[in-house]
């Protein structure tokens, strides 16, 4: 993307379908001549003009709004021209195709102010990638990386906690805490690189400069910056969640009652659920992923279409970062049933990494309490503690008992601090493992710095790496692929 940077660009703005408003934006370096030439008139900087958009045979395509920004004064930081129309997908690519021809066409402005080159007004514009404008706002220094990837976080929000935080990071909340940090770091460094002039006088000059206090103090901040983009990136990322469990155990009525809507089929015939179904839904504001899945037998019971279900079950599974195993509490003394639980469970252990969790819900607690007789029963669960291991929960998907255990249970397994969402901003997995390579490095200049006769080109190296990576979250250095990953996955017109 970057050899053609210097391109001038153009895309339809808003989202595909028809709507009561559409944008073409347009972005380039002196792009005057070409909206003179567009438009018939010149335009003002930041004023709207309403105006017809005329065709090749002057025939007008539609009245638009049109909205000049001279750079660096505009998003991209290059001249900026937005055209806004009536929202039809045919007029917005009428619109598009127009500005092509304009571009291209040698022009003679009609307000007897010719363009005296008689040249193409603006040669090189060519359809926008994927994230280009954003790219152009990050390359003229209007936003930096993290700022750039806000952009696409918001518009993909899928919670109001996640929009309220990608806004924090738009803002720069999250730029400005990599900011502190890369002050104190740079001091740091400083009097490290400055005391390898002076060998003979280092541990001396390191004490009085308190470079422990300084390393120590900097740890702490990062642990800080560390938690907060821990859960930024759980507000973007989600929690991946999978129902499993033996047909007819409840997992579809369970993802109805989370779902709080009529989702999957629900019916008293095992196999019902063929294929997994999919919904996000959210608790606290963090978007949880939740599939139910068909479910586990042994092959030889289910036929050819269910088998195939069996074995994306076990696909999404692998996949999860959170199972819940939903096991039939009216068939917890079968025989057969606790054997084929067994199999499930070893299959589960031997495949999960021991990091993503199951979490055992016994389910159809009201049924039992009806077969028992047992008015006590539900209150009595409800007072019942988690296992040692916080994993195993009762519950009825038909009235609701135990799903708020439930919900708290997944909160606790994606590490989510409720109370802290206020003020957290939106962060990636890429940021949390920059942080994580800075906090190595500063472990290991820690190291260094204990030792009796500290070696100063280590710690110093250990040092200039903790900055390379904090300078990656921001885009003070990064490479080429690194932006074409990060742009490809923006909207075309953004």
């Amino acid at each position: 993307m970057l050899a053609h940077h210097h391109d001038a660009i153009i895309a339809v703005a808003t989202a595909p379908g028809r709507g009561a408003v559409g944008i073409v934006r347009i972005s380039g370096k002196q792009l005057a001549p070409f909206s003179h030439a567009l438009c018939g008139r010149a335009l003002q900087p930041r004023v709207a003009s309403y105006l017809p958009l005329l065709g090749k045979d002057k025939s007008p395509i539609d009245q638009v709004l049109a909205l000049y920004f001279q750079g660096p004064h505009s998003y991209t930081g290059e001249d900026v021209l937005e055209l806004q129309a009536h929202g039809g997908p045919v007029v917005l690519q009428m619109i598009v195709e127009r500005c092509l021809e304009v571009a291209t066409a040698e022009i003679v402005t009609p307000n007897d102010k010719p363009n005296l080159s008689n040249q193409p007004t603006l040669p090189n514009l060519r359809l926008a990638k994927p994230g280009e404008f954003t790219e152009r706002a990050f390359l003229n220094h209007k936003l930096d990386l993290a700022q750039a990837e806000a952009v696409a976080d918001l518009i993909e929000a899928s919670t109001q906690t996640a929009a309220r935080g990608a806004s924090r990071s738009l803002a720069g909340v999250f730029s400005q805490e990599i900011d502190r940090l890369r002050s104190a770091l740079i001091q740091l460094r400083t009097l490290v690189e400055a005391t390898l002039d002076f060998p003979e006088e280092e541990i001396d000059f390191l004490q009085q400069a308190d470079a422990r206090g300084q390393l120590s103090s900097l740890q702490t901040s990062l642990a800080r910056v560390m938690q907060k983009t821990q859960q930024g990136a759980l507000l973007r990322e989600g929690l991946r969640v999978v129902i499993a469990g033996q047909p007819n155990a409840g997992k579809s009525s369970l993802l109805n009652a989370l779902a709080g809507a009529e989702l999957a089929i629900v019916t008293p015939i095992a196999g019902t659920t063929r294929d997994a179904i999919a919904q996000t839904i959210q608790i606290e504001g963090v978007p949880v992923h939740v599939v139910d899945t068909a479910g586990l037998r042994a092959q030889q019971e289910a036929d050819e279409v269910e088998r195939i279900g069996i074995d994306r079950a076990w696909r999404h599974i692998e996949g999860a970062d959170a199972v819940l195993f939903v096991h039939d509490v009216l068939r917890k003394s079968e025989p057969a049933y606790q054997h084929a639980d067994e199999e499930i469970t070893q299959t589960l252990e031997s495949n999960l990494p021991p990091k993503i969790p199951v979490v055992h819900i016994w389910n159809k607690a009201d049924a039992l309490a009806n077969q028992t007789q047992n008015n006590e029963f539900i209150r009595a669960q409800s007072k019942t503690p988690l296992n040692k291991d916080g994993r195993e929960l009762h519950l009825s998907a038909k009235t609701g008992f135990g799903l708020n255990d439930l919900r708290q249970e997944l909160l606790r397994i994606a590490g989510w601090q409720g109370g802290a969402s206020e003020g957290l901003y939106m962060a990636r997995a890429r940021h949390v493992k920059a942080l994580d390579d800075v906090q190595v490095h500063l472990n290991a200049a820690a190291a260094h710095l204990a030792q009796k006769a500290p070696a100063l080109d280590i710690l110093a190296e250990e040092l200039r790496l903790a900055q390379n990576a904090l300078n990656a979250i921001t885009g003070e250095f990064s490479s080429d692929d690194l932006l074409g990953v990060i742009f490809s996955s923006f909207c075309i017109g953004k």
